[in-house]
């Protein structure tokens, strides 16, 4: 299959920008991850390592992949780091602005775009 060149350099960077947060997110670990701090709220790693069964490095390394795709932050205290989710990120994600990039045009209606 032939593949098609992105043209818009704009809309190149932002399927980028896409595939990084879907590529966090199509981990079913990652996804473990996300669902905990979204019942707990705010936790550190030690708070975390028990509940998802794996290993410090493991769980740090996980963390690493959301935190590059902004699906979470991270609040250091003293020598403790502690996760959230990124609520703006998540809201945007499932919201119907992503719909607009996968819409025939006269199809978007309700779309932000």
């Amino acid at each position: 299959m032939k593949e098609i060149p992105v043209t818009d350099s704009k809309m190149e960077q932002q399927f980028l920008l896409y595939k990084q947060k879907f590529k966090a997110l199509a981990d079913e670990k990652r996804l473990e991850i996300l669902h905990i701090l979204c019942t707990d709220g705010t936790s550190c790693v030690c708070d975390l390592q028990p509940k998802i069964g794996m290993t410090q490095s493991k769980l740090s390394y996980h963390l690493k992949i959301m935190l590059d795709a902004d699906l979470i932050s991270r609040t250091e205290k003293g020598t403790w780091s502690y996760y959230a989710i990124n609520e703006d990120t998540i809201n945007h994600l499932l919201s119907e602005e992503l719909c607009c990039l996968f819409r025939p045009d006269g199809n978007s209606s309700g779309c932000c775009c």
